[in-house]
């Protein structure tokens, strides 16, 4: 029976016996093959048992380390028991897809010119989800035009899913010291995927082992400390969080260190040794759109609410709304280190915008004001 969610389709059928026609081990072989001929880096088969990483999920949550994301815990144990979620699952299949942009202003160059606006770099291009849904949606049909009609699901980033422990199950790679997923022979940056099957595929024959030894870079070079331990990391003063998750006022501790970082933040991937073996994508989707890689914070800050709604169409960054956005430019606004002249101009355009601002931006662009203050 066939269901859409989210204008994806989506097939369930009950758990079938292994059938004696498919040759399994041929079929997996395919599935690596479509897999990289679909854009995919790496392919990798896992079972659903995600016993460890469940404990880790648990004692994160009981420690708070999950601030206001409360979608972490709404679904019971769906996100660690994969047919919980979708019945009759027994293997997921996991995929990563490099989005790191080509010609690009470097990273550090941009974190250090405070003028200028730090995103993120997966989300310089278009939104993620609905081309991975996409290559995924075609690579079960590939599967399905070889043996039939079968039960699949396929995700990214878009259900409680454990795609970072199913990936590591799968062989993609090790969950670092950030928690972020690293892989040997391609660092960091890439995006994860998901098809949760009723097939009895072959499991990856080996999971990768952790590399990340005695190095403590990410944890030295987080500008708000929220690594609290090795594989710890308190979500609550994470610069990620506070610009793209949180939808209330950014802590007062936390606003000099967020810099000039409006979305997101890269420095524990930025500083990972492993990331001087990650590649350059190839999608041509996941270009740097705009400026986008080092705009003016001046220039950001001009947009009213249907710029940003026409500039930011097809981005992942329009989910954080006009507020959120003004709220983290405000902020940077306040740590730049400038000129007079440049002081009076940045002083300018936060008065400007303070009579419209709503409270919460108000509230930024105020304590942006204060830091102009002799």
């Amino acid at each position: 029976m066939k269901f859409h969610l989210s204008g994806l389709a989506f097939i369930i059928a009950d758990m079938p016996a292994p059938d004696p026609h498919i040759d399994y081990p041929q079929l997996d072989t395919k599935i690596q093959d479509w897999a990289q001929e679909l854009g995919f880096q790496q392919a990798g088969v896992t079972d659903i048992d995600l016993t460890e990483h469940e404990q880790h999920l648990q004692a994160w949550v009981a420690k708070g380390f999950h601030g206001d994301m409360h979608y972490m815990t709404k679904h019971g144990s769906k996100r660690t028991h994969p047919d919980e979620l979708v019945s009759g699952t027994v293997r997921v299949i996991s995929v990563r897809m490099n989005y790191f942009p080509p010609d690009i202003e470097d990273c550090e160059q941009v974190l250090q010119d405070s003028n200028k606006a730090y995103i993120s770099r997966y989300t310089l291009g278009r939104d993620y989800h609905k081309l991975m849904r996409k290559r995924l949606k075609k690579l079960a049909e590939k599967i399905q035009s070889e043996i039939g009609e079968f039960g699949y699901r396929v995700f990214t980033d878009s259900a409680p899913v454990m795609e970072k422990g199913l990936a590591s199950n799968a062989g993609l790679g090790w969950i670092g010291k950030h928690t972020n997923l690293i892989n040997r022979d391609a660092g960091s940056w890439f995006f994860l995927g998901e098809i949760y099957t009723d097939l009895p595929l072959t499991v990856t024959a080996q999971r990768s082992e952790n590399h990340c030894g005695d190095c403590s870079a990410c944890i030295d070079i987080c500008p708000t400390q929220a690594i609290v331990a090795p594989y710890q990391l308190d979500a609550r003063r994470c610069i990620s969080y506070l610009t793209i998750e949180l939808r209330d006022s950014i802590p007062v501790e936390f606003r000099a260190a967020i810099g000039n970082r409006i979305y997101g933040c890269d420095d524990c991937q930025l500083v990972c040794p492993w990331n001087r073996f990650a590649k350059i994508t190839e999608e041509k989707d996941f270009h740097a759109r705009h400026p986008l890689d080092a705009p003016d914070l001046l220039d950001l800050f001009a947009w009213d609410e249907n710029q940003f709604l026409s500039e930011m169409e097809g981005s992942a960054i329009r989910r954080i709304g006009f507020d959120c956005w003004q709220r983290n430019i405000a902020i940077a606004l306040g740590n730049v280190t400038c000129d007079p002249l440049m002081q009076d101009a940045i002083v300018s355009a936060l008065n400007e915008k303070l009579d419209s601002a709503s409270g919460m931006v108000a509230e930024h662009i105020r304590w942006a004001l204060d830091c102009y203050e002799d």
